[in-house]
């Protein structure tokens, strides 16, 4: 059997890939490159996962790889109805971002509760000012997403004993179905956002969602930009619908200097750090290599995503 040919669309730092040599001919690209050099890949790990090349090369002619890995949780950013359609296997990073992602969550939501924002502020204005904050223990979150991140987020808020409820695509046991969202967006203290990116939940939080909230919730996104309708999380923030939010994603990434999201008041803006702990990029690339070793093999492959859905089933 001929060595698998293995394409990289690169972004830096490249991954560590050592451990393959011999079994696959890797080859790199740039976004310019990865429509050539399509046809003659078996493999197609999308490591600048931030790129959306292969939405633009993959309706291209000729051949197409079998199997396709994306460094992320997230898929939408690679997903065209072609590569939908086609038998093309398509792998996403899961497991490697739930915890650092939970705790990223529980870092937010006591910086918000504790007013650690202002008290920076004062500190740098030297400023003396007492302040009273608030206690999240018995507080109720909802988290919207019930995958392994979102479970995760839940798990880490429960230990900070704030009741939580996971809301999913479908009601089942532990989890919430849709209808009972707007329901539960009126009780909450803390809304955290943790869904994948589909047709159902673009732009979920709009208007409507924000109006639903309590004059006291904060909301946090971590998910993907595309969920939040941020001119309509902008004024609610500034007619004090709500008391404040944390955003992690956005629409068009990075955050134009020019968005007025930058000076929304009570919000804290963070450059889609969540999930990046050190080490992160080295987890990746073992998590690939191990995948590979399984493909090559001919054995079943972990974290299919189930291409019409745009996740992983089973959560």
């Amino acid at each position: 059997m001929p060595t698998p040919t293995l394409l990289v669309l690169d972004a830096e730092p490249l991954p560590r890939l050592g451990s393959l040599t011999g079994r696959a001919r890797i080859e790199h690209t740039d976004a310019a490159g990865l429509a050539e050099r399509l046809p003659r890949a078996d493999v197609l790990l999308v490591w600048d996962f931030t790129s959306r090349a292969v939405r633009d090369a993959w309706p291209g002619e000729g051949p197409r790889p079998r199997w396709v890995h994306t460094a992320s949780a997230g898929v939408d950013h690679l997903m065209c109805p072609e590569l939908a359609a086609s038998d093309t296997v398509v792998t996403n990073a899961r497991g490697i971002f739930d915890q650092p992602i939970a705790e990223y969550v529980a870092a937010l939501v006591l910086a918000m509760a504790k007013d650690l924002p202002r008290t920076l502020e004062l500190q740098r204005e030297r400023t003396w000012r007492h302040r009273e904050s608030l206690k999240i223990a018995g507080s109720r979150a909802v988290v919207v997403g019930s995958g392994p991140i979102g479970r995760a987020i839940a798990r880490t808020l429960g230990a900070l004993d704030i009741t939580t409820a996971l809301v999913g695509r479908a009601a089942r046991s532990g989890v919430h179905g849709p209808e009972d969202l707007d329901r539960l967006l009126a009780r909450a203290d803390w809304v955290i956002a943790a869904a994948p990116l589909t047709d159902e939940t673009h732009g979920m939080f709009d208007v409507r969602r924000f109006g639903l909230m309590q004059p006291s919730a904060r909301f946090v996104n971590i998910g993907r930009g595309q969920l939040v309708v941020e001119d309509a999380l902008a004024e609610a923030l500034a007619k004090r619908w709500i008391a404040g939010a944390a955003l992690d994603v956005f629409e068009a990434e990075p955050l134009p200097a020019e968005s007025p999201l930058w000076d929304a008041p009570g919000l804290i803006v963070s450059p889609h750090m969540s999930g990046d702990t050190i080490g992160w990029r080295d987890e990746l690339g073992l998590q690939f290599v191990e995948l590979y070793e399984q493909w090559a093999a001919g054995e079943p492959l972990r974290n299919v995503v189930d291409k019409q859905r745009g996740y992983v089933p089973g959560h």
